[in-house]
């Protein structure tokens, strides 16, 4: 089925925007794991998981449309060094998705891709669930300070 290429290219937009999410909060959760963060290790990397489950729609939509899916493009990866920069790094990429989710939306209901439009939709709600975590995680940091905040995500070995 022949895609209207404004469509495609907005499908493409956010493939490009879920594949610098999975780059970057994969590092990070290889980062919080090193930093010996583990539960929140996992989390991170549980996040990265479902950008790819994103990006796996967005390339079969893409070819059912008969485009061709970019995997050569990222948007910048912003690498935070504390647990306070990675989660804005991380909040910066999810508000940038809403933001292009929602006007992708608008211009698929507008050309009648009622199925595209649907798609960004559960992606939207996916990222709105995320950044109320990130937002959260941040409020705590900021209220029992950084040291504190990680001793919360730690978790001990088995002996």
């Amino acid at each position: 089925m022949q895609g209207d290429p404004e469509v495609i290219e907005f499908l493409n937009e956010q493939l490009t925007g879920e594949l610098t999410a999975i780059n970057q909060y994969f590092l990070h959760a290889k980062m919080q794991e090193n930093f010996g963060w583990t539960k929140l290790a996992k989390y991170t990397r549980h996040e990265s998981f479902d950008e790819m489950k994103h990006a796996e729609v967005l390339t079969d939509r893409i070819l059912f449309l008969e485009g061709l899916p970019n995997y050569q493009r990222l948007f910048h990866v912003r690498v935070g060094q504390t647990v306070t920069e990675m989660f804005q790094a991380d909040r910066q990429v999810e508000v940038e998705a809403i933001d292009r989710l929602k006007r992708g939306i608008e211009v698929m209901r507008n050309k009648g891709d009622i199925t595209s439009a649907n798609i960004f939709e559960s992606i939207l709600a996916d990222e709105e669930h995320h950044i109320d975590y990130l937002d959260t995680q941040l409020e705590l940091v900021e209220k029992l300070g950084e040291a504190l905040y990680i001793a919360q995500v730690i978790e001990q070995p088995d002996s």
